[in-house]
């Protein structure tokens, strides 16, 4: 265990892997290494953050989930919870040429982990030797050998290489297969769709799953008929990539296409729909959105109201209204924030009933919508709020007046000038600045 762990941490130090024989010893301990150990010294290594070394796993899926909770002042410092982006570790300083040259034997060694981690680090290199090495692997004999060769092809990442990957899709190994399918995702070219079409009627759902995938890398309509198709596949993790693809296209086209997925019986699937449709950002979609609204799937409604928001449709006022009355609370924060999003005053009576919730983060969202929205009706239901027990929602009412910027809400935001919170008080004076230039 202590030889193991040893490795891992050399694999995190950069300056211990400047020399060919810290590589060999390295590669050497993870060999017989436990498969945690080597994945750690595989996202080390390759600065692939989002690498698996397993088959069914192949690639991170980006799908967020946004949790919107909004920046009230411009003047205040702090942030929102948005989505979060995927980091993926900067790429590191240039291998020496002796180093990477290092990691050539690897690519033929019997583990399967230290094989990737090589064809990776080479990968990313590019000596002058790696294309001929990967081809040449590509072509093996062996399967493991020609899985390792695609990796590689993949990760160099050109395009005269596509006729070696487009063979490989045929290949009778599935673990070649599906790297193939995710090396021509990589290499993004037309040309790659019917092999990944075709690919759809693979046994098994691995390739399948990294052929969707790749067409979602794509990015282009020429896929939409095969990604139909895979909507239909009768595995859940590829129909649910299969969403992700088709908002991956944002092209208002897929919208006809997601429509038949809104009753698919997978939930997550059924999520996927909902991020694409708000992806896509097309109106047409606020009406495929409505069954996903009313969803007995609580992260479903959740994403048709991010989606809704998104589109920033007025049509969608009245699709979002009952969400905020919705029984869960993240599912009444997304609606609210939507509608904020859509800044139509038809939504300020929907959004002024969230000021009376019992949860002071819904309370502070819905005045941050009304801020947002700037209508003047709001201010009679905003002023009561500047007396909120919460700061946070205090403070955000005193913001959403001054957006407004209506006279009749001085004499309330007068009246809690000295309010005990610090943060109350610099919206209060920001607010009464925006509403009365001579103050």
């Amino acid at each position: 265990m202590t030889t193991l762990l040893m490795a891992a941490l050399l694999a995190t130090q950069p300056a211990a892997l400047q020399d060919a024989d810290a590589v060999t010893r390295l590669l050497a301990s993870l060999r017989a290494a436990d498969p945690a150990v080597c994945e750690l010294a595989a996202r080390s290594l390759t600065g692939f953050g989002g690498w698996r070394s397993d088959l069914d796993e192949p690639m991170p899926q980006p799908m967020p989930m946004p949790t919107p909770t909004p920046m009230p002042m411009p003047f205040a410092g702090g942030g929102g919870r948005g989505p979060s982006p995927r980091v993926r570790p900067a790429a590191r300083s240039a291998w020496d040429a002796g180093v990477v040259e290092a990691f050539r034997p690897a690519l033929r060694d019997p583990s399967r982990c230290v094989r990737r981690i090589a064809a990776r680090v080479i990968g990313r290199a590019k000596p002058a030797w790696a294309l001929q090495e990967f081809t040449t692997l590509a072509t093996s004999p062996e399967a493991a050998h020609r899985e390792t060769g695609v990796l590689g092809l993949g990760v160099i990442e050109e395009p005269a290489t596509i006729a070696t990957i487009i063979a490989a899709m045929a290949d009778r190994d599935e673990g070649v297969r599906g790297t193939a399918a995710w090396a021509l995702g990589e290499l993004e070219l037309l040309r790659g769709v019917p092999p990944l079409a075709k690919a759809l009627d693979d046994p098994s759902a691995s390739v399948r799953r990294r052929a969707v995938w790749a067409l979602g890398q794509i990015e282009d309509e020429i896929a939409l008929p095969a990604l139909e198709r895979a909507l239909r596949d009768r595995t859940p993790d590829v129909r649910r990539m299969a969403a992700w693809a088709l908002g991956e296209l944002e092209s208002a086209k897929a919208v006809g296409v997601l429509k038949s997925a809104v009753s698919d019986p997978d939930v997550e699937t059924r999520a996927t729909v909902a991020w694409a449709l708000g992806e896509i950002e097309d109106r047409s979609a606020v009406d495929v959105l409505v069954p996903l609204v009313k969803d007995g799937n609580a992260r479903v409604r959740r994403m048709a109201g991010w989606a809704l928001g998104e589109i920033e449709s007025r049509t969608a006022v009245p699709v979002l209204e009952p969400l905020v009355r919705d029984a869960d609370r993240d599912v009444k924060l997304m609606a609210l924030w939507a509608l904020g999003e859509i800044e139509s005053d038809t939504a300020v009576a929907a959004v002024a009933a969230g000021l009376s919730d019992r949860d002071a983060e819904v309370r502070r969202m819905a005045a941050w919508a009304l801020g947002e929205i700037e209508a003047p009706t709001a201010v009679s239901s905003l002023t009561p709020l500047l007396k909120d027990p919460d700061d946070g929602v205090r403070a955000t009412v005193a913001w959403a007046l001054g957006e407004i910027e209506s006279r009749s809400a001085l004499p309330a935001l007068d009246a809690v000038r000295e309010d005990g919170s610090p943060a109350v008080r610099r919206a209060v004076r920001w607010a009464i600045g925006q509403i009365d230039d001579r103050r």
